[in-house]
């Protein structure tokens, strides 16, 4: 079992032994960081594939359907045959749209999700850069996807793509806010921003530490990267396809290729800071990663089978004032306990008992708020829908 735990380092030691035979020690480098980039390209578009079937399957069975079952065994052959579609497609460019914006903005949005993969532990030693800055990192380059997006849609000269790129722009931003503050409560208590150690630290999972902020992290990264019920900057019965609406083959297949890859980046560094990573009894880490980064994609999927998606003023409303005041408050408890326990010196059985005493009181608190507020909601709700209804009649 160690073997196969070991197995990627092996096989990386066999690559650098073979070129430094022949090459001096920056060669190497350049080397291994040429090998290890094109893996991470090579794993995101696998990854891509394999998500666009599960996820048609396990739609399909909560729809009582059965998926691909046509092309290859159960299926398994239809992103191929997707991806040919893609390549033949016709490649059309509004004659009125920003050439130069409108063809960067597919290339652009590609990158942030692969580059988040880079920082990412997949197993004991396995990851392409281990940064003593990498949630830093990881925040800084999914900031960076909204630009392209907003490229699309101001680029494609098209009302409906610009209001989704608009609404894409907003909703990112929003939801970034308490995403990072959900994750500044795991990092008080593993004392590191390195994605590695945060792994390490995990004796007891953060996930029973940090249940709110858990739940806070996955709310918001379902909304970053536009999954139902979120997708509102492309929404189909609104604005058509929202900022992707005038494109169409390889340039369309860049957005599906980032929104696949964007879904796996978020559900391993969910696994990674919350599930323990890789650590596991047993089987190889890189089994135990990719099985709890598995499961949280399959929750985003089966969210999406599940629920409607919501109004853009719930939206926004829900990020600042439910979120946001809900990450601050899960921080300030967090830190509170860090001071009073200190984490690296006390035993992990109080640890959780402290971080466990303050999250039921934080939940009670939350519960509170919102029996109290309910006649408010209620009445504020109401209101809203008598001034539609009152619209519409007009």
């Amino acid at each position: 079992m160690q073997f196969l735990d070991n197995l990627f380092l092996n096989i990386s030691q066999v690559i650098r032994n073979l070129v430094g035979g022949f090459l001096p020690d920056w060669g190497v480098e350049v080397v291994m960081m040429t090998v290890a980039a094109a893996v991470l390209v090579v794993i995101a578009v696998v990854t891509m594939m394999f998500l666009t079937w599960m996820e048609r399957k396990v739609v399909g069975r909560i729809q009582d359907r059965l998926g691909p079952n046509r092309v290859g065994p159960f299926g398994l052959m239809q992103p191929i045959a997707d991806m040919v579609k893609m390549f033949i497609k016709e490649d059309i460019t509004p004659r009125e749209a920003n050439r130069w914006v409108y063809n960067l903005g597919p290339i652009v949005v590609v990158p942030p999700a692969i580059l988040a993969l880079a920082v990412i532990p997949f197993g004991r030693g396995l990851s392409g850069a281990d940064l003593s800055i990498g949630w830093l990192y990881l925040a800084a380059v999914a900031s960076t996807s909204v630009i392209g997006i907003f490229m699309a849609g101001w680029g494609s000269r098209n009302k409906y793509a610009l209001l989704g790129a608009m609404r894409a722009a907003a909703q990112i931003v929003s939801y970034e806010i308490p995403q990072v503050l959900s994750v500044v409560g795991v990092i008080l208590i593993a004392g590191s921003l390195s994605m590695q150690r945060i792994v390490e630290a995990q004796n007891v999972w953060f996930v029973f530490l940090q249940p709110v902020a858990f739940i806070i992290f996955l709310i918001a990264s379902v909304a970053e990267i536009e999954r139902s019920p979120f997708d509102l900057p492309e929404a189909e019965s609104e604005i058509i396809a929202g900022y992707h609406t005038e494109y169409s083959g390889l340039k369309f297949g860049m957005f599906f290729l980032a929104e696949y890859i964007s879904t796996f980046a978020v559900s391993a560094i969910g696994a990674t800071m919350f599930l323990g990573g890789w650590r596991g009894p047993v089987l190889p880490g890189w089994i135990w990663f990719l099985a709890k980064t598995y499961l949280l994609v399959f929750v985003v999927l089966w969210l999406r089978g599940t629920l409607p998606r919501i109004r853009v003023d719930q939206l926004m409303n829900f990020a600042w004032k439910v979120l946001v005041p809900l990450a601050l408050a899960n921080l300030l408890v967090a830190g509170l306990i860090a001071a009073i326990i200190n984490p690296a010196e006390t035993p992990g059985f109080w640890t959780f008992i402290g971080f466990l005493l303050g999250n039921l009181l934080l939940i009670a608190a939350v519960v509170m708020v919102g029996v109290l507020r309910a006649p408010e909601m209620e009445a504020s709700e109401a209101a809203v829908v008598g001034a539609k209804g009152a619209l519409a009649g007009q």
